[in-house]
């Protein structure tokens, strides 16, 4: 089974420095989603290479793969050249991430030329997977937005699951982050 995975960007969850403590919750609460998607036949995990939930499910992934190493990760870039606008330091990041992934490629050969690239890319990931797993809440709106309605549109005319992630979701496994974290502090 194949699943995409993505969600807000870093931006958008007021992160912007990997040390920010949300960032470990956020990807316990990644791990966790994944692990019970294992259990259910997982094999590889799509992401579009964001920073943000993307970028951080790469990571999760990469730390997974002792204990699951059939499971792969892909990052599928919608066009060449994506990070071209780029910080400097997110370029780095991201290129140490490219080089962690099990498969890298662009769905468009093209540098950035319209929304439409962007579209292209949704509709890959959709027929290239079995399922999204997306960190939005509509309360808290963002760029996922749009990977919200095309998925569920999808959705309408194929057998496809979506695993959203809400800001419930968030809190309730924040707090079992913080759970956890007491009890092992304890022993």
């Amino acid at each position: 089974m194949r699943m995409w995975v993505t969600g807000y960007r870093s931006y958008e969850l007021n992160i912007y420095k990997d040390s920010d403590p949300k960032v470990e919750v956020l990807k316990s609460i990644l791990k966790d989603a994944i692990s019970q998607k294992i259990e259910d036949g997982l094999e590889w995990v799509l992401v579009g290479g964001q920073s943000g939930i993307e970028q951080m499910t790469v990571e999760v992934v990469c730390s997974m793969k002792k204990e699951f190493p059939e499971l792969k990760v892909a990052m599928m870039l919608p066009y060449n050249e994506f990070e071209t606008r780029w910080k400097p330091e997110r370029k780095v990041a991201f290129s140490l991430l490219k080089d962690q992934v099990d498969f890298c490629a662009t769905v468009s050969d093209k540098e950035y030329t319209s929304p439409q690239q962007l579209r292209n890319w949704q509709n890959f990931m959709l027929e290239h997977t079995e399922m999204a797993m997306i960190v939005y809440d509509p309360e808290y709106e963002g760029k996922s937005k749009y990977d919200v309605l095309a998925a569920k549109k999808y959705a309408n005319e194929h057998e496809y699951n979506i695993i959203n992630i809400d800001m419930d979701w968030l809190e309730n496994g924040a707090q079992e982050f913080f759970e956890r974290k007491n009890e092992n502090d304890l022993q």
